[in-house]
């Protein structure tokens, strides 16, 4: 089986401590870890996020991984995730995380 590289174990790290009711963007990752960009994340989440709460990772606007949309909102409710009103889009004003304070 292969592992992920080292670039990708980073990004699973971060995005396996987003805590319970926030998220990150996908670029929000890349800056924080100052390596990638948004697309690079994508690719790490589309090939190893199921082993880390992906629901957590969402677009600059606050919708949900594409294709995954109903279960990740299931996920939202549970956590208390906000969204934006009459919307499936996290409230990304109130939920983004900044990230460990130590990268």
């Amino acid at each position: 089986m292969v592992e992920p590289d080292e670039y990708s174990q980073a990004v699973l790290d971060l995005v396996d401590r987003i805590p319970s009711g926030h998220v990150m963007s996908y670029g929000d990752i890349a800056e924080y870890l100052e390596r990638g960009g948004p697309r690079q994340v994508g690719a790490v989440m589309a090939g190893w996020g199921g082993a880390v709460p992906w629901w957590r990772v969402v677009r600059a606007d606050g919708r949900p991984p594409p294709g995954h949309e109903v279960r990740a909102l299931s996920h939202y409710a549970a956590e208390a995730t906000p969204l934006r009103p009459r919307s499936d889009r996290v409230d990304m004003r109130r939920a983004r995380w900044a990230g460990p304070q130590e990268p």
